[in-house]
């Protein structure tokens, strides 16, 4: 393990990338696989140091009193490194079927970044990791290469360049309230409340997708391939989550925040028709008791988001696995299009069906131990703050709601319902080995989820899972849940529609700002080409031609008049100032006053 005690993980999987066109077949398969191992091994044996490893910082900004630092390392960022690589090895595992090797490239360099924010020690390697993160996840959106996904790639990189330039706004303004400290510390809620601060939240907000900016995530990820929408579920958002417990740490407004999120979540879900929308949905739900018990704060609180983000990670990534099991076989993803197979497909049922009762929280499950501890922060914390009661409320509700739409909802329409006559094979043994191997981590960490809580940032102590009161409370909410779904069967049918989301105001806002730029900005755009090209320079090159001629009309004619000449007579030499004008041959006495007079108005120019 000492060979990877100073290495970073996120460039075994940048540079690792860089290699991938270079195999072929299998080999290429074998090496995806490899990386994340390998990385993994390497978060194992980094040595704990909360200040960054001296190997892994640089003095490269001069006004600034602080190294830039590459590599912090702590119990939080090991926690989150964990399970970004495993995850990756159970995607890459799931994918070893896929023959091109952009879609790898792309998802490599995605969760490199993803790893490179997590062990920022500052903020501006914090925001260069966050901003590869960014571009990264685009390609592996437009991987799938349909107009659909090129139409989401652009409306994802759209608003996280928003989010980007809220955090750059954001550290900018910090940095030089901070005195020229670029380090990424925890934000004290009463002392350092200020415009830069908030922008920086607001940045990360986004990225954790929180309404109202949350529709690019329901918008996006169906839209990716089969492996891309599952490697994408796994680490924008908690990436996010983590900067929220590094950072903001007890800010209260998080609280509700994250309460709207669980509710949010639930009832889009619930409204969606297409699988992989009603996950997506879901991803906002789950990540809304980790931004809860983030502004909750405290100990118990950042570890069970932390718990909680590891376990997500695990039973979201099964559930999108099952769901992409059935695309790949099936080419559909809505739910009035599937049903029946349970009949060919029975393991990816079986699979879906684990992950399903762990993001439900169903006891001997990962999402039972993890989402409890949150729970009973929030009940702890509120002996202090007594309005917390209210989030501990609103999260119980949300865990009965949970298992509506992801835990009875989603097997129930994808497997079950009417048989619409679907016969497809199995899914591939690859696929299944990955989905086995995510379903029993979630058993086992619901089982046993000490592994788990050694990991985690802070000890739970006065803490256990398997209580009585636990036990019982959430299943009754579980079986009033099932009792509930069953009951509204008929109203929870879905039809072939679509579920407008808060994407509905920036796609109408956009085609009608484009209409208003066609209409306005391109008919000036029109008359100043028709005025400055069309009929400017003809005019200018008629005026340049004869102006001599006409300057010295303009001054001999008073002349003219007052020596007596007739009418006749100015015109006629009108004609010949002209004349000589296109000629370049005036009397010299003539071309005299013409410099003369040229003269005195270049004089009066400068005068001016």
């Amino acid at each position: 393990m000492k060979l990877f005690a100073d290495c970073h993980p996120a460039l075994i999987l940048i540079f690792g990338a860089l290699l991938v066109p270079l195999f072929r077949g299998h080999w290429r398969n074998a090496l995806t696989i490899a990386l994340p191992v390998l990385a993994f091994l390497c978060v194992a044996a980094l040595p704990e140091a909360t200040d960054g490893l001296p190997g892994w910082k640089a003095d490269l900004l001069p006004w600034s009193a602080e190294p830039l630092s590459f590599l912090r390392v702590d119990k939080l960022a090991k926690a989150f490194g964990y399970i970004f690589c495993l995850n990756a090895v159970a995607a890459f595992v799931f994918a070893f079927y896929v023959k091109k090797s952009t879609q790898h490239v792309a998802a490599l360099v995605y969760i490199g970044s993803g790893l490179g924010a997590v062990f920022a020690g500052d903020l501006l390697t914090l925001y260069a990791f966050w901003e590869m993160m960014a571009v990264s996840s685009t390609f592996v959106i437009l991987a799938r290469g349909t107009d659909a996904a090129k139409g989401a790639a652009f409306r994802y990189v759209m608003i996280h360049i928003l989010g980007g330039l809220f955090l750059l706004a954001g550290i900018v303004l910090t940095i030089q309230a901070n005195g020229g400290s670029i380090a990424f510390e925890h934000f004290d809620f009463v002392k350092d409340r200020h415009a830069g601060t908030w922008l920086i939240l607001i940045g990360f907000l986004v990225n954790a997708a929180a309404p109202p900016l949350s529709a690019w995530l329901s918008d996006a990820y169906p839209e990716a391939s089969v492996t891309g929408g599952l490697i994408l579920s796994a680490y924008t958002t908690k990436t996010a989550v983590y900067t929220l417990l590094r950072g903001f740490d007890g800010w209260e407004p998080l609280v509700w925040i994250g309460c709207l999120m669980t509710m949010y979540g639930i009832v889009y879900a619930l409204l969606e028709n297409d699988m992989r929308r009603i996950l997506a949905y879901s991803i906002i739900n789950q990540v809304g008791f980790m931004v809860c018990a983030a502004g909750i704060g405290g100990p118990v609180a950042v570890s069970g988001a932390t718990a909680h983000a590891f376990c997500h990670i695990i039973y979201k990534s099964l559930l999108w696995m099952s769901a992409g099991a059935v695309l790949h076989r099936v080419g559909r993803s809505k739910c009035t299009e599937l049903g029946g197979l349970y009949k060919t497909m029975p393991w990816t049922l079986v699979f879906g069906t684990i992950g399903a009762l762990a993001i439900s929280a169903v006891p001997l499950t990962s999402g039972f131990t993890s989402k409890t501890i949150i729970i009973h922060a929030a009940e702890q914390a509120s002996g202090d703050r007594p309005w917390l009661i209210w989030a501990w409320l609103v999260l119980e509700a949300a865990s009965a709601g949970v298992f509506l739409h992801a835990g009875i909802k989603f097997p129930y329409f994808v497997f079950f319902n009417q048989d619409r006559g679907l016969r497809p094979r199995e899914a591939p043994g690859s696929m299944l080995a990955a989905m086995a191997f995510l379903a029993f981590l979630c058993v086992f960490l619901g089982v046993n989820p000490r592994p788990l809580h050694d990991i985690l940032p802070y000890p739970v102590t006065g803490f256990k899972a398997y209580t009585v009161s636990h036990v019982v409370t959430q299943s009754q909410l579980l079986l009033l849940s099932a009792a509930s779904f069953f009951l509204f069967l008929p109203l929870l049918k879905r039809t072939p529609t679509l579920s407008l989301d808060t994407d509905w105001f920036y796609r109408r806002g956009g085609a009608w700002l484009h209409r208003v730029a066609d209409r306005c900005l391109n008919r000036v755009n029109a008359a100043a080409s028709q005025l400055f090209a069309g009929r400017m320079p003809g005019a200018l090159g008629r005026f340049f031609d004869d102006a001599p001629a006409r300057l010295l009309c303009w001054v001999l004619a008073p002349w003219w008049r007052a020596r007596g000449d007739s009418a006749d007579r100015i015109a006629e030499r009108r004609t010949e100032l002209y004349v000589g004008a296109r000629r370049g041959a005036f009397p010299i006495g003539i071309t005299a006053c013409l410099a003369v007079l040229l003269l005195a108005l270049l004089a009066a120019f400068v005068l001016i």
